[in-house]
């Protein structure tokens, strides 16, 4: 009979503790910020910048290519291992530019992009706060399979950052 009792309390005291889930589609919500366009430049001028160092890059190798081209017959050996050497570490140097040229872009834009995250992720705060929620799923990559709109705190957010969107 005491195990029945705790039971029937454990079952009424689960039963008042609701949880209220709700959605947010953070990408939208990224795409919507008037900032969006000051960091997708800046980026663009970063990625501009790399190349402009990778043809600096690939002119200096070209230009040794061209000294050992026009130097060869009068090289001794010594000289041309020297400047054959030269000529490998030039084009190793481009290829680990080239390589790392994506990774810096990715971290240079995850860098810009961080304080857009902040700032939604401060608005998502105090939304689900105003309306009770316990939990937030993000949606927007097919992650759900079905939510309904109503729980769909995204426009709020929007609101909290005083972002006006038309219905699409």
């Amino acid at each position: 009979m005491k195990y029945l009792k705790i039971i029937f309390l454990f079952i009424c005291v689960t039963s008042f503790s609701q949880t209220k889930v709700g959605t947010v589609n953070v990408d939208y919500i990224v795409s919507k910020m008037p900032e969006l366009e000051t960091v997708k430049k800046q980026v663009e001028e970063y990625g501009t910048k790399l190349d402009a160092d990778l043809q600096k890059k690939v002119q200096e190798y070209q230009a040794k290519v061209e000294a050992y081209k026009a130097g060869e017959a009068t090289f001794t050996d010594a000289q041309k291992q020297e400047k054959q050497q030269e000529i490998l570490t030039a084009e190793n140097d481009i290829a680990k530019f080239r390589q790392n040229g994506n990774q810096l872009i990715g971290i240079n834009r995850d860098e810009k992009m961080r304080p857009l995250y902040t700032k939604i992720g401060e608005a998502l705060d105090k939304v689900v706060k105003a309306e009770g929620y316990t939990q937030i799923l993000t949606t927007g990559n097919n992650s759900l399979a079905y939510f309904d709109d109503t729980y769909d705190v995204t426009i709020l957010v929007l609101k909290e950052l005083g972002i006006t969107v038309t219905e699409e």
